[in-house]
């Protein structure tokens, strides 16, 4: 199929948006502004021990959650808008408990919670017109948890959305064709890839680790750090895959360099 060699006007805001969602700010601190002094402190205190506990974390709960969810979910349903409500309902529970039980209750709150994120960011997808049998969508959908947006605490890594992506991709080549060599044993280059995705997770699972352990936010703080938790990553995948979705029509060359042109502070 030929491609056209310039975007629509409804495709280019399509884009717009898109790079809107990419560029944004860190969950934790635009969505918790009255305690956004307390949670920035608390970052910089992490000792470099739980903060290594908690990139181990990231990685354990992402190789769970690949094993579980892109292996049971139905992957030939039909395309229909994602209920990303539904999805918030249910993590906004399971922070309640999280909330309450305070840092203690982090890691299983973590993995319901990432777990839940999975499945409604394949419902993104889906509702997209991504193929879940594919692994490049079942990696696409892994990459959604490595795209952070803009955060004061990401300094050290590239985190444009093409750099991601590229990140991501060059740790897979050569992999295998399927991405159940997880469950099998290793060494992999979809593990690589995995751990690629892991390190700029934790960022934001950094984030939400103090965010919790304040103690005056509770169950109910517990709740709203999940809600703002799912809403920032089913945000980066609604940007994600409508890019996607745009590079099946135009071709990625001319979606890259469109975007990578879009000035987003003119488009306010």
């Amino acid at each position: 199929m030929t491609k056209t060699k310039t975007l629509s006007i409804e495709d280019e805001l399509v884009l717009i948006n898109a790079k809107k969602k990419m560029e944004d700010i860190g969950w934790a601190m635009k969505g918790l502004n009255k305690v956004g002094n307390v949670i920035e402190g608390r970052l910089q205190m992490l000792p470099k021990k739980r903060q290594k506990w908690l990139q181990e974390l990231s990685f354990k709960v992402l190789h769970s959650v690949v094993r579980s969810n892109l292996f049971s979910m139905k992957k030939n349903g039909a395309k229909t808008a994602p209920w990303n409500r539904t999805y918030k309902a249910l993590v906004t529970s399971s922070g309640a408990i999280g909330g309450a039980f305070g840092a203690t209750a982090f890691a299983v709150d973590l993995g319901i919670t990432t777990k839940l994120m999975m499945r409604s960011i394949m419902d993104i997808a889906r509702s997209e017109g991504e193929d879940l049998n594919e692994m490049d969508t079942q990696l696409a959908c892994l990459q959604v948890f490595a795209l952070g947006g803009k955060s004061k605490h990401d300094n050290s890594l590239e985190t444009g959305y093409y750099a991601s992506r590229i990140a991501v991709g060059s740790a897979v080549k050569g992999g295998t064709k399927t991405l159940g060599a997880l469950v099998v044993g290793s060494p992999n280059p979809i593990l690589a890839a995995l751990a690629v995705i892991a390190s700029r997770f934790s960022i934001q699972v950094s984030e939400k680790f103090v965010a919790q352990a304040v103690p005056v936010l509770g169950a109910a703080g517990g709740a709203s750090i999940n809600l703002a938790f799912l809403s920032h990553f089913q945000q980066m995948a609604h940007a994600h895959f409508s890019i996607r979705r745009l590079e099946r029509i135009y071709g990625e060359e001319l979606v890259k360099e469109s975007y990578e042109q879009l000035d987003i502070t003119s488009k306010k």
